[in-house]
């Protein structure tokens, strides 16, 4: 007997029945960057190993731990991409895109990242990304996150998510402060877990990202770095907040929060949930002014944030647990007998031509009437079209109705296209 295969740990199947929630959040996604006037791109799965080295940071988990590495035929180390904001930055500079201009950009597609798989992280996942290259000041800082805030709003999660937001200064203001955080944790050498004694030399900023509660007590005590921030740098963090006010956009303040990759720069911010357990990041980005010229182009303000789809699939989960709300038909039509299926599938291809915006399942399993209409009432559909022998003669179609309260209809055939464009 031959084994099944199966997907690979971590990359996992969207299937029928939850792909409604998926199209649900991708509508939602592209109403909201275009009412901001971002235009969409596309990237490659697949870059330069290099790309990330220079970008990410070589002391990151994502590049020591996490990539999927490997080299090709000509002997050149390629990576599935673990993130997308270097990636759109090459793109930007390699197709002259970025110097002295100013983009808006966003894309959407899978991310990969060899982590130990759990519910809201997965090795292959999927994210929104979206950059904004060219603006220095804190007013496109705070328009992502208004971003952010209307797409909470339109998909009803606005109650279920919290705005973290901190500064981590210039890259001379952190330099000191990473010293300062070195002095500190290296006094309480013996209290460090090992991941933490690994960082203490390298990046000890992510100490103060440890998920170790035993390391809560100590990253409590450390250094805070709005201590060490210049005068600019509080001045532009300042200007964030009272924009968020003045958008009425509620947060808080964490002096804790530090981004996972090196190029971030003075404010970063993250939305976060309770509803999801370990996996309460929902959304996270800031500025990272350094990376464009760090990657080879000229110097050039940017900042953008990601949005991870399965955390917000998985909040909507929460919320609406029928799919057919989000995914269902508007008509599902029942046929009985030779004449009347071949008679269907004729109607169906002229209602799909005449009415583009309609979505239409036509029951081609057969089986008796009463089983064909409960898989229509099971799809979800509003209105049922049926056509047996009877119909066939007289070129009529019934319309039955399956939500609302009203009589079944007989129609002719010519009739019912403009009946149903009143309906939809």
């Amino acid at each position: 007997m031959v084994k099944a295969l199966q997907a690979v740990r971590g990359m996992n199947d969207v299937l029928p029945d939850k792909i409604g929630y998926w199209q649900y959040v991708e509508n939602i996604i592209r109403q909201v960057t275009l009412a901001y006037d971002y235009a969409e791109i596309r990237l490659p799965i697949v870059e330069s190993t290099d790309l990330f080295r220079r970008s990410v940071g070589e002391v990151t988990d994502i590049v020591e731990k996490e990539m999927y590495t490997f080299d090709d035929r000509n002997g050149d180390s390629l990576t599935l991409r673990p993130e997308g904001t270097a990636v759109c930055a090459r793109a930007g500079i390699q197709h002259g895109l970025l110097y002295n201009q100013i983009r808006r950009l966003w894309y959407m597609g899978p991310m990969f990242r060899h982590e130990r798989p759990q519910k809201g992280r997965y090795r292959q996942f999927y994210q929104l990304g979206v950059e904004a290259f060219g603006m220095a000041g804190a007013q496109i800082d705070v328009e992502l996150i208004a971003m952010n805030a209307r797409l909470w709003q339109q998909l009803g999660l606005q109650d279920k998510l919290t705005l973290q937001i901190n500064t981590l200064g210039s890259t001379q203001e952190r330099a000191q402060y990473r010293d300062a955080l070195r002095d500190y944790y290296s006094a309480h050498h013996a209290a460090l877990d090992a991941d933490s004694q690994r960082r203490l030399d390298s990046n000890p900023l992510r100490i103060l990202d440890s998920k170790n509660p035993e390391m809560q007590a100590l990253n409590a005590g450390a250094p805070k770095l709005l201590d060490y921030l210049g005068a600019e740098s509080q001045a532009h963090f300042k200007q964030v907040q009272g924009l968020l006010t003045a958008l009425d956009i509620a947060y808080e303040v964490n002096p804790r929060l530090v981004r996972g990759l090196d190029y971030y720069c003075h404010m970063v911010f993250e939305w976060v949930t309770q509803e999801l357990g370990a996996q309460g990041t929902v959304s996270a980005g800031g500025r990272y002014d350094g990376l464009v010229e760090q990657l080879g182009g000229k110097a050039t303000p940017a900042c953008g944030f990601a949005v991870g789809i399965e955390r917000i699939v998985a909040l909507l989960q929460k919320q609406v647990a029928n799919t057919n709300v989000l995914q269902a038909p508007h008509a599902y039509m029942v046929t009985f007998g030779d004449a009347a299926q071949q008679a269907g599938l004729a109607l169906a291809e002229q209602l799909r031509h005449a009415l583009p915006a309609l979505s239409l399942r036509v029951d081609c399993s057969g089986g008796s009437f009463k089983n064909q209409l409960k898989r229509a009432d099971k799809s979800g559909a509003q209105w049922v079209l049926i056509i047996g022998d009877d119909e066939v003669a007289q070129q009529a179609v019934a319309l039955k109705f399956l939500r609302d309260e009203k009589p079944q209809q007989v129609l002719k055939q010519s009739e019912l296209a403009s009946q149903l464009q009143q309906l939809m």
